[in-house]
């Protein structure tokens, strides 16, 4: 590999997982359309879309870990929500990702553009005032957590993206989770969602194992540091961040798919 092409792929990596460890995604929402555009601009070799949802795939399961040791003594990480939608978007995402490897280039893009509308419509829906909520008073319906964290597996495996940027708005709007419990929960559930990814890419062969360990790098190093500024951050700012982060990408995808 070329000296340009490591420094590259390491700075995707290492942005990409800043702003997963800081607003709790698994990153894929930045890092998928950064690997299929950002390397052409340097006239380095494009990556196709399977290979791009191969190495977000297994980047994000480094990213994802890293992000969660961070918030690991934080007291937001809600056991039963991780048990009940990590266990769903766990059968959801090896099932997307194992059948991913049948769906063309086009229609791997599709997914994904459909996955970050939704998400940029969601985050930007009126939320009610909930982080003042008492972490041990939280309450949910748990099969509606398990329903919707199956059908965001499913897709988001096809990506490789672990489904990080569609299980915060769904914690934020549909669940009524707090911000703080939000990030650091959604980073544990994207962690079990990365393992069924994962195993469906390597199992299928999606994987480019060269830039992958450059990603893994990068996000071990900048993941934690995310989160810690991320703790920092007023709650609205967090939220507005990723807002705007996944409209953005929606809109791009969008505008190459049309």
């Amino acid at each position: 590999m070329e000296f340009s092409f490591i420094v590259v792929i390491f700075l995707i990596g290492f942005v990409g997982s800043f702003v997963s460890g800081m607003v709790g995604v698994g990153g894929s929402i930045i890092k998928y359309p950064m690997l299929l555009y950002i390397p052409p601009l340097f006239g380095l070799a494009a990556f196709s879309a399977h290979e791009v949802s191969g190495i977000s795939a297994i980047q994000v399961f480094f990213a994802s870990i890293a992000g969660v040791w961070a918030y690991r003594k934080s007291g937001y990480l809600n056991k039963s929500l991780i048990l009940t939608m990590g266990t769903a978007i766990l059968i959801g995402s090896f099932i997307g990702s194992f059948g991913s490897s049948m769906l063309p280039e086009a229609a791997v893009n599709i997914v994904y553009g459909v996955l970050a509308l939704i998400a940029a419509v969601m985050m930007f829906i009126p939320k009610k005032q909930i982080d003042d909520k008492q972490l041990d008073q939280i309450t949910f319906s748990k099969p509606l957590a398990a329903g919707l964290a199956f059908v965001v597996g499913i897709g988001s495996g096809i990506v490789g993206a672990a489904g990080g940027f569609l299980l915060v708005p769904i914690l934020l709007v549909v669940l009524k989770i707090p911000t703080r419990m939000t990030i650091a929960t959604s980073l544990a559930i994207t962690f079990i969602s990365s393992i069924g990814g994962t195993v469906g890419k390597i199992m299928t062969g999606q994987i480019d194992y060269g830039p992958a360990a450059i990603m893994i790098v990068a996000s071990l190093l900048a993941a934690p540091l995310g989160a810690k500024i991320g703790g920092k951050l007023n709650t609205k700012a967090l939220q507005a961040i990723l807002a705007v982060l996944i409209l953005g990408t929606a809109i791009k995808t969008w505008l190459d798919i049309l």
